[in-house]
């Protein structure tokens, strides 16, 4: 706990045999309370290796869903165990699990309700081993976002977040998609709702074992972000409206 907030990490797997234990391992215990973990259907063992481990919290998607619908389920179950700060961590050991600590007591000191692990702040992204064309698209990216959301952010697109509990409750998440674009719909309609978001600076990891999407995804990803963003620009003029910015539509129920 944090100023008596209960602290969980949720990590969405998907073949992460080889990479849990290094992830787990760094993982703060002073601080967090629970750890869930949401395996998508993966065809390597990476639920034996969650047991091994001795994570209690663990649940299978019989079929493979998605990155989204995955992160869904997560945030289910984290609000379902009454969860006050919920710290997305991918199991893949590419963000640095120590950073919980930091991220989880920017929330917990009441600042903000939204903090992001940025990889751009800092030299972190191409020393890390980000290949350089998705670092130029997520440079391109970014300032589009910031012109069209009206925001300033240093990255929209990185896969470490923590979020305040309100957050989850309140944003209509089950409209969101459930793939990789899921990550840039949920902080969009963060901004839209006027929550408080922080950043810090997050070194990260690219290797062979880590997650990634091909150039393929990379590009389907890239319309789905700007997609997003009209939509946001469009709502905000009064010119049409969406689901994904509608108050009351379909939420997580715990």
């Amino acid at each position: 706990m944090l100023h008596g907030k209960k602290i969980v990490v949720v990590l969405p797997a998907y073949r992460a045999e080889k990479t849990l234990e290094l992830t787990y391992n760094d993982i703060p215990m002073d601080i967090v309370d629970e750890i869930i973990l949401v395996d998508d259907c993966s065809d390597d063992l990476t639920i034996e290796e969650a047991k091994r481990l001795g994570i209690k919290n663990i649940v299978v998607h019989e079929e493979n869903l998605g990155y989204g619908a995955n992160q869904k389920t997560c945030y289910k179950e984290a609000l379902r165990l009454g969860a006050d700060i919920v710290v997305m961590l991918h199991p893949d050991y590419q963000y640095p699990p120590k950073l919980v600590t930091a991220m989880a007591s920017m929330i917990a000191s009441g600042e903000f309700d939204v903090v992001l692990g940025s990889r751009i702040l800092g030299p972190g992204a191409l020393k890390g081993g980000m290949p350089v064309y998705k670092y130029i698209s997520n440079r391109v990216l970014t300032f589009l976002q910031n012109i069209l959301l009206n925001y300033k952010l240093s990255e929209y697109h990185t896969g470490y977040r923590a979020y305040a509990r309100k957050v989850l409750e309140k944003l209509p998440v089950l409209e969101n998609s459930d793939d990789f674009v899921f990550d840039n719909h949920i902080l969009t309609q963060a901004i839209y709702f006027g929550f408080r978001i922080g950043e810090l600076s997050c070194p990260t990891r690219y290797f062979p074992e880590a997650s990634t999407i091909n150039f393929i995804r990379s590009v389907i990803y890239g319309v789905g972000v700007l997609t997003i963003s009209f939509k946001f620009r469009l709502q905000k003029m009064g010119i049409k409206r969406f689901p994904i910015f509608d108050e009351g539509a379909r939420k997580l129920k715990v």
